[in-house]
């Protein structure tokens, strides 16, 4: 699926904490994140974790677990994430 199809598929607003893990930190840094929206391919999530497009993360979401993906954008403190692979995004619960 093209990153442009992943931008159709039906998305599930919410609050919910995260936890971000940026790829290439040494020692490995957990940083708390707000997700604003899920769907299978991907989350919009808002925090302070230093990452940029083409950033490599791995986000553990409650009820789901640690999902890895790709920094595709970022405006201000507000970045997508594209998932490796599709996740269940129904299993969320809001907080």
């Amino acid at each position: 699926m093209s990153r442009t199809d992943a931008r159709k598929l039906p998305r599930k607003d919410m609050t919910l904490s995260a936890t971000l893990k940026v790829e290439g930190d040494a020692p490995a840094i957990e940083h708390p994140v707000k997700v604003r929206n899920l769907s299978a391919a991907g989350v919009m999530a808002e925090g302070d974790a230093p990452v940029e497009p083409g950033s490599l993360v791995s986000v553990e979401l409650q009820d789901i677990g640690w999902v890895e993906g790709l920094v595709a954008w970022k405006q201000d403190n507000r970045f997508g994430i594209a998932f490796a692979s599709d996740v269940d995004h129904q299993l969320a619960r809001a907080q």
